[in-house]
């Protein structure tokens, strides 16, 4: 008898190791118009453990985020028909999609797509033509910001003045308000909030948000800053600029440097 009840305890051990692999697959959705780059990437991207999905126009893009809720959204911004910044427009404004995370592709490599993008919620962009080495580094970058958010555990409440930020449930308020961020401003303002007053330069900015392996100028995270201000309404002020230098959270509107 003790025999048989241990081997049926034992069964589904088994049973739930096989199944491990599969459920940590990440899933990643490719949206691009050229038929023959989804392709090369998702190819990549299966042969190093991805679960990859592609889309061909911003419709389709949208119609599979919305089903499937990929882990993470590889986005091209020069799409037919619903082009690139109005499907991050969308996917970001959306409570299912919001928190996914957004690299860009871009082929022109202007500031001025990146910093639309950026503006839109992307998390990371990546200039064509790119070598896949550095698309997947920045991949995989951009998930393990996204799993440090998912997996925090008991760090409590961080507050200043009318700034609370529940690190467990990622959520933030102003002045009893929810406050909706992507993932980068999220980091970003975290980051800001631990400092505790001090000041933080761009470059640390940077490596505390986005990692010390991504190359990202300083007018990225001046974007990131505008928008996390813009999101912030009547409480913008709790983000200083300390001109030449970088960014630190105060706790009153009137507080010196």
């Amino acid at each position: 008898m003790s025999r048989s009840n241990d081997s049926s305890r034992t069964a589904p051990v088994k049973s739930s190791a096989a199944t491990t692999p599969v459920r940590s697959k990440k899933r990643v959705l490719v949206v691009d118009d050229e038929r023959d780059l989804v392709d090369l990437i998702t190819y990549n991207l299966q042969r190093n453990g991805f679960e990859p999905m592609g889309a061909h126009s911003g419709t389709e893009a949208l119609e599979i985020a919305q089903r499937e809720l990929p882990d993470l959204i590889v986005l091209d911004l020069m799409l037919p028909g619903i082009d690139g910044t109005e499907v991050a427009r969308r996917l970001k404004s959306d409570a299912r999609t919001s928190q996914i995370p957004i690299v860009m592709l871009t082929a022109k490599g202007e500031e001025t797509d990146v910093v639309v993008g950026l503006t839109l919620g992307a998390d990371d962009y990546v200039t064509k033509p790119f070598s896949m080495k550095i698309l997947l580094a920045r991949l995989n970058t951009v998930l393990r910001r996204s799993e440090s958010i998912a997996h925090t555990d008991d760090v409590g409440l961080l507050r200043a003045g009318p700034l609370a930020i529940d690190m467990s449930k990622h959520e933030v308020t102003a002045n009893g308000e929810a406050v909706k961020l992507t993932l980068t401003e999220f980091k970003l303002l975290s980051a800001l909030l631990n400092a505790r007053g001090r000041v933080l330069t761009r470059d640390q900015l940077m490596d505390k948000a986005m990692g010390a392996d991504v190359f990202v100028t300083d007018r990225a995270i001046d974007v990131h800053v505008t928008a996390i201000r813009k999101k912030l309404g009547s409480a913008s002020w709790l983000v200083h600029t300390v001109r030449g230098v970088g960014y630190r959270l105060q706790e009153t509107p009137d507080e010196a440097e």
